[in-house]
């Protein structure tokens, strides 16, 4: 059993606030539900607790649902390269769970909206997802489990018996392998 109770928020960076909040509000339909500057001093001064070093810059916060949030800095144009999406410590792309209704309302939103989407794709036994670009550059990915329709079940939805791990922990190191096994949270 996890100590974490999930995702509080996850916080992304933008360069441009103003297409961001357009594109998850009226494309992918999480409402905004908080709007700050950052106060001064927590950007460069002493109090920085982990801020991006810039002050008062717009940090505002959008509901994943579940209770959940995403949030978004807004960086100075030009102040910081882009992110490598696939080196070390990038952020390879952010999946949300969606229900069988929400997840058909969102392929017509991206549509609509002329926002290309692959799939479609099964990526699991019973979990079909649809990955897509904000105007960032941020991958998403859209997960539904469309035999729990109304419901889906995150965890559940990826959860392996210990066999089916097993082969793979291994390749790593068989002692790590049962190490890790035995601490799990497999079936």
């Amino acid at each position: 059993m996890s100590i974490t109770r999930g995702i509080h928020h996850l916080a992304l960076n933008t360069e441009d606030m103003r297409m961001t909040v357009d594109f998850y509000t009226r494309v992918v339909g999480m409402p905004l539900v908080h709007a700050m500057k950052v106060p001064a001093g927590l950007g460069t001064g002493p109090a920085n607790r982990g801020n991006p070093p810039y002050e008062k810059i717009r940090h505002y916060f959008f509901d994943m649902g579940n209770d959940s949030l995403l949030a978004f800095f807004e960086i100075p144009r030009g102040a910081e390269p882009h992110a490598k999406r696939d080196g070390i410590g990038g952020m390879q792309h952010v999946a949300f769970a969606v229900t069988v209704q929400n997840f058909e309302a969102l392929q017509k939103r991206l549509r609509d909206a002329d926002v290309a989407y692959d799939g479609p794709i099964d990526i699991l036994p019973g979990l079909v997802s649809i990955y897509f670009f904000d105007p960032n550059g941020i991958r998403l990915e859209a997960c539904c489990e469309p035999a729990k329709a109304e419901k889906p079940g995150v965890v559940e939805s990826v959860r392996q018996t210990r066999d089916e791990a097993r082969a793979e922990l291994q390749s790593v190191d068989r002692g790590w392998a049962t190490t890790t096994i035995a601490q799990g949270g497999f079936k």
